[in-house]
């Protein structure tokens, strides 16, 4: 669409702060009409989606679309879509927890072997020691049963995250493969591009040997491009 407005602002209200387009409220596409504008939790995940609709379409007059503004389109998603089937979400994420990544081990060579077990590991240790859930490991990619307790305990801490986590973690989970990592970030103790690199160990090792294929590593930007914002969101909502 055409670029339309000359300034972007984050304004602060009585229930939260708002983006105004020239001194109208953004609306998001879908909203409920009646709605008063977008309202977000606080100045700094506020200031920074004004900073990309100021910057989004360029000098006045120019054409944008909503990729120029992807931290919008995410909190957009954990308003509109999110909050409004939180049990679903919930639902949905938690269940990678049957099939974390983490848990899958090679049996050979002895270097990926040692590799998964220096940096997946700890994160497993995280997840027995601070959530509670400890989680069974396996070689191979035969299914392995999960403890029944363990993936409640997983589940309870995916519903505990609020809508904008939510929308994160929906992004971060299926793009690591992993529930473990995706909450780790969301708790504050991994950066959502470190869970990157420890998801894609896999990938990156069999690159050493091989080298980059032009289509796969394109797609791994494209992951790592979406992991990035939906980390910033998390950071975002807990500045």
């Amino acid at each position: 669409m055409k670029r339309f407005w000359e300034t972007a602002e984050a304004i602060a209200q009585q229930d939260g702060w708002t983006i105004l387009l020239d001194g109208k409220p953004l609306r998001l596409p879908g909203a409920d009409a009646a709605a008063s504008g977008f309202t977000l939790p606080n100045a700094a995940l506020a200031q920074a989606i004004a900073a990309e609709w100021q910057s989004a379409g360029g000098a006045s007059g120019g054409e944008m679309t909503y990729d120029d503004v992807p931290l919008t389109r995410l909190a957009g998603t954990a308003q509109l879509r999110v909050a409004a089937a939180r049990d679903a979400v919930v639902a949905e994420i938690a269940r990678y927890g049957e099939s974390d990544l983490l848990c899958y081990r090679a049996d050979q060579p002895q270097a990926l072997v040692q590799a998964q077990h220096m940096q997946w590991q700890p994160w497993l240790d995280w997840a027995a020691e601070t959530l509670g859930a400890g989680l069974q490991v396996t070689t191979g990619i035969i299914h392995v049963p999960q403890p029944a307790d363990a993936l409640q305990t997983l589940a309870r801490a995916v519903a505990a995250q609020d809508a904008y986590r939510l929308a994160a973690l929906g992004v971060l989970v299926p793009s690591y493969g992993s529930l473990v990592l995706g909450l780790a970030v969301a708790h504050g103790a991994l950066a959502a591009s470190e869970a990157h690199e420890i998801a894609t160990l896999d990938e990156r090792h069999q690159a050493s040997f091989w080298g980059w294929d032009a289509e796969a590593e394109a797609r791994m930007q494209r992951v790592a491009e979406d992991v990035a914002m939906a980390g910033r969101l998390i950071d975002l909502v807990a500045a």
